[in-house]
């Protein structure tokens, strides 16, 4: 797939690990995990289900001078899965909500990346009720081919609902689509 070359106007620091508090949106976790350390009562009520730490984030500087102590911008939130164990589909989720739920101020957007080959298993994660955009697969023509010519019917089927509800998305159109976002 062939991507026309765009301008951007902000620098993008792409990076592994960071946790949510370090944004903008999130800078505010940073105060509440200084409480909790001090008091072992917060920490059981609490608990500390919200700190979220994406596998990949992509973000931009923040150019107001002062607004959030200057942290950048959490442009987007990705989840790296090779496969989506069926057991374990409902963490992103989890996660996602979390980054939802307590930001303050514009939300990422909220992606997985997969090889997944199962449909079924694709579809588990691509349905909801928007705790994340969408999902991206590093083989999605090959993917598509092999549903289509040796895939079962209900293989099939929820392969097509991904793709006609454009709740899957070739890898190769993730930059375009952080770009436009």
């Amino acid at each position: 797939m062939q991507f026309q070359q765009r301008e951007t106007t902000s620098e993008w620091m792409v990076e592994r690990g960071n946790p949510a508090k370090g944004f903008a949106q999130y800078a505010h976790l940073g105060a509440i995990d200084e409480l909790m350390e001090k008091s072992p009562e917060l920490r059981a009520t609490i608990g500390t289900d919200y700190m979220v730490t994406p596998d990949i984030t992509v973000s931009i500087p923040d150019d107001s001078a002062g607004l959030m102590g200057g942290a950048p911008w959490l442009h987007a939130a990705i989840s790296c899965k090779w496969t989506i164990r069926s057991d374990r589909v409902q963490n992103i989720r989890h996660e996602f909500n979390g980054l939802i739920r307590h930001r303050r101020g514009r939300q990422p957007h909220l992606i997985t990346v997969t090889a997944e080959p199962l449909p079924s298993r694709i579809v588990a994660i691509a349905r909801g009720t928007g705790e994340l955009d969408a999902v991206y697969h590093v083989a999605y023509d090959a993917l598509d081919q092999a549903v289509r010519r040796v895939g079962n019917e209900k293989q099939l089927a929820d392969w097509e609902e991904c793709v006609n509800l454009r709740r899957i998305l070739p890898y190769e159109r993730l930059a375009e689509t952080l770009i436009r976002w």
